[in-house]
């Protein structure tokens, strides 16, 4: 059987609203291994998981931020998406590749995510990041850019189609061709 990546990409959507129903070890842990199988530049793989399934931590967590935390309110587990930055100077560039592999490979696995901010955003307390480090004891080199609410949906969005692609964005040999 042949693995239909642009069907995925079309059918994977925000999923803010979770059912209440614990998500397996097994497929955390594929999850993880496709975050862990992302490329990063030179290979020096400075990219961190900090799995969370504890309620309490969750709602914790959700108040590190004051906007845009939504899907942390029903979510049964998050992954906290860090990077070392003593070990690479683009750990955020390779922290994005690692998340995004994270929700393509759970909406492979029929789970729903939604990737939640923290780099340079703001609870009631101050600095998102800031606090998610403090509540995880994460250490000052690292840096925290997204936590990604993990979750079996209690919504239903519609796919994408091939008209919502927007080709107008694609340009050719330059930006004015």
């Amino acid at each position: 059987m042949e693995f239909d990546l642009l069907n995925l990409l079309m059918k994977r959507r925000s999923i803010r609203v979770f059912k209440d129903e614990k998500v397996e070890k097994e497929l955390i842990q594929t999850i993880i291994k496709s975050g862990l199988l992302a490329p990063s530049s030179k290979n020096k793989k400075p990219v961190e998981f900090i799995i969370v399934e504890d309620k309490d931590t969750l709602l914790k967590l959700k108040d590190c931020k004051a906007k845009g935390n939504i899907g942390l309110k029903t979510a049964p587990c998050a992954i906290v998406v860090i990077g070392d930055s003593e070990k690479s100077d683009v750990w955020i560039e390779d922290a994005s590749i690692a998340a995004t592999y994270i929700q393509l490979e759970a909406e492979n696995l029929g789970l729903g995510t939604v990737w939640i901010q923290m780099r340079k955003r703001f609870s009631e307390e101050g600095n998102s990041e800031d606090e998610v480090k403090k509540l995880l004891n994460i250490p000052e080199n690292y840096g925290v850019l997204c936590i990604i609410a993990v979750g079996y949906g209690n919504e239903i969005k519609s796919t994408y189609t091939e008209g919502d692609i927007d080709f107008s964005k694609v340009k050719y040999e330059g930006f004015e061709s």
